[in-house]
């Protein structure tokens, strides 16, 4: 399970079928090395290189990246108005990254004098994942954002009977089997191949990224009916090593529609 996140023992609500207690505040603070190679990106300069990283991981939160100052290119920043304050961490400071006419406002952010319980965050700092153009993950390069030690994918094969249906019965796909995807915190998606497809599947403009996925690519479904259901349904065409087995396969998920997987025989 995820540390903060999807019932894990950081996050913000406990399942009830648990038998541990979690001693501590509400909102929690966790810093782990984070030792792999991690460089950063700004219109094809280096910004920040480090093999010394930590991730902070933070109840209801995503992990962030806290990098040594020393990591950076102190050259490249340039001090900031801007200051916020974290009841857990403290106040922020924040520097913006120039690199030749291009600024990048606000894109760093440190805690200088941090609280007590996190004094551990005094010398490190905080490159916003969007400020830069390229992170790269020892030599790979970062598709989203860092991938998360506690997050993971599995992918089965399964010989269920699939069927894909709108609510009021139209068919729109049926296959013999698939393959099913789990993802950390999130329900099981399953995806057939093309040719169980009975509707039409029209390119719906709309794309997102996932780090442990890669790329998807959404389609409308259009029933025989003329009506279209948009953003119905997605595949990688082209997904990470780890989920090459939905490559080009379709996954379905619409309040308009029905995925059901029956064990048959």
């Amino acid at each position: 399970m995820a540390l903060t996140m999807f019932g894990g023992p950081l996050s913000r609500k406990l399942p009830e079928t648990r038998t541990f207690t979690v001693e501590g505040p509400a909102h929690s603070l966790l810093l782990q090395p984070f030792t792999r190679r991690v460089r950063a990106e700004v219109d094809g300069v280096t910004v920040l290189d480090t093999t010394r990283a930590n991730l902070l991981f933070e109840t209801g939160l995503p992990p962030q990246l806290y990098v040594p100052e020393e990591d950076f290119r102190a050259d490249l920043l340039e001090p900031s108005d801007t200051t916020t304050h974290c009841p857990f961490k403290g106040d922020a400071t924040y520097r913006s990254v120039r690199v030749g006419d291009r600024v990048v406002a606000d894109a760093v952010w440190a805690y200088p004098d941090p609280k007590p319980d996190a004094a551990w965050l005094a010398g490190l700092a905080v490159l916003s994942p969007k400020a830069a153009d390229r992170w790269l993950d020892e030599d790979d390069e970062v598709i989203g954002h860092l991938t998360d030690p506690y997050h993971r994918v599995d992918l089965r094969h399964t010989s269920r009977h699939v069927t894909v249906a709108t609510t009021d019965g139209v068919p729109v796909a049926d296959a013999a089997g698939g393959v099913l995807l789990g993802e950390t915190g999130l329900v099981d998606r399953l995806y057939v191949a093309r040719d169980a497809v009975s509707a039409t599947l029209e390119p719906s403009g709309t794309r997102t990224v996932c780090p442990y996925k890669g790329h998807a690519t959404y389609y409308s479904v259009r029933l025989p009916d003329g009506r279209v259901i948009t953003d119905a349904a997605w595949s990688y065409e082209e997904p990470t090593d780890e989920s090459r087995a939905i490559e080009d396969l379709v996954c379905f998920a619409h309040d308009d529609l029905v995925v059901r997987a029956d064990v048959t025989g």
